[in-house]
């Protein structure tokens, strides 16, 4: 995928259908939080600098008070995008025509082993027999 369609696609765009396996990756891949903050980051922050200015130049607020108001909405917006972050993509993947849950299942297998070598591990050092 060409850089330009990338910073598209991060920046919130739809990309081809063609590169629904590009996506696909993009939210099963071992740092898609990582990446779904960086996208949520795209999206919030153009937003916010135009309330920030939407304040000082249209309303005549103070520097201190658009900021703070914009860096409440910042954090209000990132913490709303990442609370729903595995349904997000999970509804990202049923546009490029995987079934709903997809992602999440996704994930769950490819985290499987690592997750059962933690079991195992834990339960070696805390769940010992003493009887």
């Amino acid at each position: 995928m060409n850089p330009a369609l990338k910073v598209w696609y991060y920046a919130g765009g739809r990309v081809p259908q063609k590169y629904r396996e590009f996506v696909y990756e993009d939210v099963t891949g071992p740092k898609w939080l990582l990446r779904f903050t960086v996208r949520s980051l795209v999206q919030v922050t153009p937003l916010v600098a135009v309330i920030v200015l939407a304040l000082v130049f249209g309303l005549g607020s103070p520097w201190p008070l658009a900021v703070a108001c914009g860096g409440l909405g910042f954090v209000v917006g990132l913490y709303f995008a990442l609370s729903y972050a595995p349904e997000s993509v999970d509804y990202r993947l049923t546009k490029y025509g995987y079934p709903r849950g997809t992602a999440t299942q996704g994930r769950r297998e490819r985290n499987a082993a690592r997750d059962r070598e933690r079991q195992a591990k834990y339960d070696s050092v805390w769940r010992r027999d003493e009887g």
